[in-house]
């Protein structure tokens, strides 16, 4: 759990991960030297699955978000948002699926999630692949996210990967702020297909002080970008409508995201 003057939601995030009904797991929070109640928090615990670490520096989202991946030493990897949430029954669920995928042909888990506001409640629900679990082949769910103008499988704590994998890939890249989390789903995608549970696995917290607000108005630059980026590579088999209906839904979605966080934080 990356952690950087979060201290407003924090704790109802560190919660939600300690009453997982799998509970075989470490929950590591990095705090990105914060100046706020971050460390007091989190000694405020005395659960011994929960470790924390403080940078000497500030390294900024990317940089703290690949010592989480460095720091983690359990078999599969979640990053959690320090003001997201995670229902009781994420992990279990996700990792059932893992455990049943013995010749190791997935590359990531995901769910439908909610959207909270920065008191918790509930504002909408995205399943954007309807009522049903399945498998979803990857190449499909590029081409799905590229031409949705969107990142479909979801926010960091709504994914579920082998820790195996995350090494191959290395690092986070936030050349593209926004999409930083779907470029390392894409790249993953490349190693295996994805499997989608249609339960609500995880809630993503619209606050003021969330990093997506913060660079909202990038958004769309970001998308048209980062969709040119893989349209150029032949390897993701993302063709030219594909690109281009993308990129105009991307303009669409961004500006409909300012105007939902102008509503809801007013």
């Amino acid at each position: 759990m990356p952690a950087y003057n979060g201290a407003a939601h924090l704790r109802a995030a560190i919660d939600s991960v300690l009453a997982q009904t799998h509970t075989d797991f470490e929950l590591v929070v990095i705090d990105d030297n914060s100046s706020d109640a971050t460390a007091e928090i989190v000694a405020s615990y005395a659960d011994p699955r929960l470790r924390y670490l403080r940078n000497a520096r500030n390294l900024g989202p990317q940089g703290n978000w690949n010592r989480c991946r460095d720091e983690a030493r359990g078999k599969y990897f979640k990053l959690m948002p320090q003001d997201d949430l995670l229902e009781a029954d994420c992990l279990a669920r996700q990792v059932a699926v893992f455990e049943q995928d013995a010749q190791q042909r997935l590359a990531l888990v995901f769910g439908a999630r909610d959207v909270v506001n920065a008191s918790g409640r509930k504002i909408m629900r995205r399943a954007a692949f309807g009522h049903e679990a399945r498998r979803i082949d990857a190449h499909a769910l590029i081409r799905a996210c590229v031409r949705r103008g969107t990142n479909l499988i979801g926010e960091p704590g709504n994914v579920l990967l082998r820790r195996e994998l995350v090494a191959r890939l290395g690092p986070f890249d936030a050349t593209y702020g926004y999409m930083v989390d779907l470029d390392y789903w894409f790249r993953a995608l490349q190693c295996g297909d994805a499997y989608y549970l249609a339960e609500t696995l995880s809630a993503f917290r619209i606050s003021g002080g969330s990093w997506s607000v913060a660079i909202g108005s990038r958004q769309y630059q970001e998308f048209r970008d980062f969709a040119r980026k893989y349209a150029a590579m032949p390897d993701y088999r993302v063709g030219r409508g594909d690109l281009a209906r993308g990129v105009a839904m991307g303009w669409v979605n961004a500006r409909a995201r300012q105007w939902i966080y102008r509503w809801l934080l007013r």
